[in-house]
């Protein structure tokens, strides 16, 4: 599949299910608590001591914390309005066990349930019932009447895909551990992002080549106006 097929197949995906996507997959390593060092500096005895500094800083923080208390109800919705005007779109991505990853864009005042019914439409078995949840620790979403703004959710989130099925079923070994979880024409999508298109670049010579500064050229000094030269009335014929 060329750029300009997988462009046109982004496009006609994301016409279909109403929201931007993106599908990819998670290569970061989780750190072990082994890789940091165990070994740390002792400090100096002066280092507890408790300092003027000290004492305003929690002062300072004390004050800010009264004053919070202090504010009216509408000065706190009002900053709250404030807060939630600026956020303009909520990135929520999935993760799976199988690895992928899929990022979609809605709008904060979007309700949680738009999200279920976007997985709806991109899973390979839309069929069987799934949950999403959040972790650490692990908390099931069951509320999905909220917006994400006010779940939380808002800039951005990551929640995760289970299958809501029993422990003990033959299809909790089948399927659920092996996947694939998204539909195949979804996968194909992996790693195309229309927002990393690169613009080409203006060659040098193509740049308008800056004209240098006019400089005004200094006028002459005007010269006196020449005197008609007159003979005096004595001098006289």
């Amino acid at each position: 599949m060329d750029a300009e097929e997988a462009k046109a197949k982004l496009l006609a995906v994301q016409k279909e299910l109403g929201h931007e996507i993106r599908v990819f997959t998670n290569t970061t390593a989780s750190g072990k608590p082994d890789d940091v060092s165990a070994s740390a500096t002792e400090e100096p005895d002066d280092f507890y001591d408790f300092t003027p500094e000290d004492y305003y800083r929690i002062m300072s923080e004390k004050i800010g914390a009264q004053s919070q208390v202090l504010k009216t109800r509408k000065i706190r919705e009002a900053e709250a309005a404030v807060r939630r005007a600026r956020i303009t779109k909520a990135v929520i991505r999935v993760r799976f066990p199988d690895n992928y990853v899929l990022e979609a864009k809605f709008q904060p005042a979007e309700k949680i349930q738009s999200l279920m019914d976007l997985l709806t439409k991109v899973v390979a078995r839309p069929d069987l019932p799934f949950y999403i949840y959040t972790t650490p620790p692990k908390e099931r979403i069951k509320d999905t009447s909220k917006d994400f703004y006010s779940a939380g959710f808002a800039p951005g989130a990551i929640v995760y895909f289970s299958y809501d099925r029993p422990k003990d079923s033959e299809y909790d070994n089948a399927v659920a551990k092996e996947g694939p979880y998204l539909r195949d024409d979804i996968l194909l999508l992996n790693g195309l992002d229309l927002s990393a298109e690169q613009v080409d670049p203006v060659h040098p010579e193509q740049e308008p080549k800056p004209k240098p500064p006019e400089v005004a050229s200094p006028l002459p000094d005007p010269k006196p106006a020449a005197k008609k030269p007159t003979k005096p009335k004595w001098l006289k014929r």
